[in-house]
């Protein structure tokens, strides 16, 4: 019988780590925008050297709540505190399981009395929504889901488009567009501009490391403003970022975009599996790399180890509270970037010109899965953490990727991220028969680029302690 849902499905295969590494998904797409619009070597250095144009109208979901519950809401599921979020400020929004894992992350905006928007991956947006739906709040849940990823040529249509003008040359772009001074609000606040006539609302954000903008309207107006931006920002050397490129800048930045759903266990979460279909993220969602257990809950992971360990507020009750009380904050995991060793990745990149030995190493992203896992061990092979998202800075010039791994792993120390599945490989579809190989790489501060680590506001992108 055809699974109705994700319960079902787990239910029907009895292997959920099986279930999820074999996942016939194939690569994760950033959908609609192009691949490139120069080269992804050229788009990333602009970030850091000018100015880029950053297209993220397709591939987030918009879940837009209303109500007098929808504060309740967000404060009942988040780990975040709602004390102090008046309109026109964001917050990074991360709710956990009642065991206290992580479920996803994304940006909350607080648009206007009662109202607010999540935007971010599906799994954040569907946990509200099951939450808002099922949980006796009196709120309005409307959700944009991200656009298909093929498309296949028909057309596709959002609510909004929602773009990000970032880079050292950001801000004189932004005070041409609006026509004169644009007030360099404090980080995350809200604001709103002109551009090509139409008042447009604004984030204060800083992907890049320099003051820069998110903007966003409605999604009629989408080639006007995109072309006006374009436009202007010519003479600052402006570039619009392929999909190829966007997801890298997060290596520099130091978020790990994608940790694994910890919703597959639980008898508190049986309900929500059961509403989440199962053709859902979370049913189709690839598990890739070195690493590999039995128990699906070894994936896992809690707000320390993804560097989120200073949103943890414990002023409001909500779902995980306890479990999180429960830590020893100092023993979790602590997020790090990793220096790859070039003379192994040039191994790595070398092996498909001579019998593709390795598993392929792609450019300038290299993951293979949805969420990916890689072990990061020491010389005698013992496991230290994980390695979660890799691969190339042009504009660092290096392999890197971003893990989590043990306190007492100091900045500094050679540890090897072993690259490759085991015994040959899984069944996805981006995985051919390969043997491992180990990659030695140094334990380095996040964020590794040194204008983001300067720069950034603090919080989850703060140096780590040695």
């Amino acid at each position: 019988m055809t699974a109705k849902n994700l319960q079902e499905l787990l239910d029907q295969t009895g292997d959920t780590v099986g279930l999820l590494r074999n996942s016939q998904l194939g690569t994760y797409i950033y959908p609609v925008v192009p691949s490139e619009f120069t080269n992804w070597r050229r788009e990333q250095k602009a970030w850091q050297e000018t100015a880029v144009l950053f297209d993220q109208t397709h591939h987030m979901f918009n879940l837009f709540m209303r109500g007098p519950d929808a504060l309740k809401l967000i404060s009942d599921t988040g780990i975040n505190s709602v004390a102090n979020f008046p309109v026109n400020m964001a917050k990074q929004f991360v709710p956990v399981t009642p065991a206290g894992n992580v479920i996803g992350d994304g940006i909350l905006f607080h648009l206007d009395e009662d109202e607010y928007v999540y935007v971010g991956r599906a799994p954040g947006a569907s946990w509200l929504q099951f939450k808002g739906e099922n949980g006796g709040y009196d709120v309005e849940i409307r959700n944009d889901p991200r656009s298909p990823s093929r498309p296949y040529g028909k057309a596709v249509t959002r609510d909004l488009w929602r773009f990000q003008i970032q880079g050292p040359n950001a801000w004189p772009i932004i005070e041409k567009l609006h026509g004169g001074d644009v007030e360099q609000l404090k980080f995350f606040r809200m604001g709103s501009m002109k551009i090509a006539g139409e008042t447009v609302r604004t984030l204060r954000h800083g992907m890049a490391g320099a003051p820069g903008l998110e903007i966003w309207g409605p999604y009629e107006s989408y080639d006007r403003i995109r072309e006006t931006i374009l436009e202007v920002g010519q003479e600052f050397g402006i570039e619009p970022v392929g999909s190829r490129a966007y997801s890298t800048n997060t290596l520099e930045s130091g978020w790990i975009p994608s940790p694994l759903p910890a919703i597959y266990t639980g008898e508190e979460m049986r309900p929500y599996r059961e509403w989440l279909g199962a053709d859902s993220y979370e049913a189709t969602n690839a598990i890739a790399g070195s690493f590999v257990s039995d128990d699906i809950e070894d994936y896992y992971t809690n707000p320390w180890e993804l560097g989120y360990g200073s949103f943890v507020k414990f002023d409001h009750d909500f779902i995980g509270r306890d479990a999180l009380e429960s830590l020893d904050k100092d023993a979790q995991r602590r997020k790090v970037t990793l220096e790859w060793n070039s003379d192994d990745l040039a191994t790595l990149l070398s092996s498909q010109v001579q019998g593709a030995k390795y598993q392929f190493f792609d450019l300038p992203n290299a993951n293979y899965g949805s969420s990916n896992f890689d072990k990061v061990i020491d010389a005698d092979g013992t496991l230290l953490g994980v390695s979660m998202f890799t691969g190339i800075s042009a504009n660092e010039q290096k392999g890197l990727s971003l893990a989590t791994v043990s306190p007492d792993v100091p900045h500094g120390a050679e540890v090897r991220v072993v690259w490759g599945e085991p015994d040959g490989g899984s069944e996805k579809t981006t995985v051919e028969p390969h043997e491992q190989f180990e990659v030695r790489a140094i334990v380095s501060p996040v964020p590794y680029a040194t204008m983001a680590r300067e720069t950034y506001q603090g919080g989850w992108r703060t140096v780590g302690k040695a």
